[in-house]
């Protein structure tokens, strides 16, 4: 494995404009690692706290100097994610991405439950009948708020939602909240996603 010293060599910081506002930010800020095995992305939100950072640099890490396994599919469907936008912009985004998967933001501060109930109603129009939706709200709920959003989304089919309230104690206590039949519920998910259709994920090297 490289040197740490080598790989902060090699570290190259980079800010991007965002042309969507995205869990209040609009510059995506993070830095890329090059080593003998390509390139690796740190890049944690400003709200995320040491642990989660250090799981992303690990990962980071990880990517710049192990080599990839040898690959057992060439195609891997993943979610198109819908920031908190209006309707309108949501269905774009959903009909131009390909996916049958949308992850949707909800709790956005500063908006109400009308404008998700909205946004998750384009992407339903947008997906059909048979496409996929989740919901985060990264914690942006009380379980009162989740229990009145989660009933009133139910109507749309939700796969699961992600992370309704801060703590994953009061998110356990959504999971049969949703619908009459359970819906599950993620307490927290840190992921990264990449908008495709089954299309081949190349690797950056």
């Amino acid at each position: 494995m490289a040197e740490l010293g080598e790989l902060l060599g090699s570290l190259r910081a980079f800010a991007i404009p965002m042309r969507t506002k995205f869990r209040g930010i609009t510059v995506r800020e993070g830095a890329l690692i090059r080593g003998p095995a390509g390139w690796g992305e740190f890049s944690p939100f400003a709200d995320y706290g040491p642990r989660e950072s250090a799981r992303w640099l690990a990962s980071a890490i990880e990517s710049a100097t192990v080599p990839w396994p040898a690959p057992v599919r060439d195609r891997i469907p993943v979610n198109v994610t819908v920031p908190a936008v209006g309707p309108e912009r949501a269905r774009q985004i959903v009909a131009a991405s390909g996916c049958r998967t949308a992850k949707v933001k909800v709790a956005e501060p500063g908006q109400d439950g009308a404008a998700d109930i909205e946004r998750v109603a384009a992407v339903r129009d947008a997906l059909g009948p048979d496409g996929r939706i989740r919901v985060d709200a990264n914690g942006g709920w009380d379980v009162p708020a989740a229990t009145r959003m989660l009933r009133a989304l139910g109507r749309y089919s939700l796969e699961y939602a992600e992370q309704p309230c801060a703590t994953p104690k009061n998110s356990l206590n959504c999971v049969d909240l949703s619908t009459s039949r359970s819906r599950p519920t993620s307490p927290s998910a840190r992921r990264r996603t990449r908008c495709g259709s089954g299309r081949p994920a190349p690797r950056t090297s």
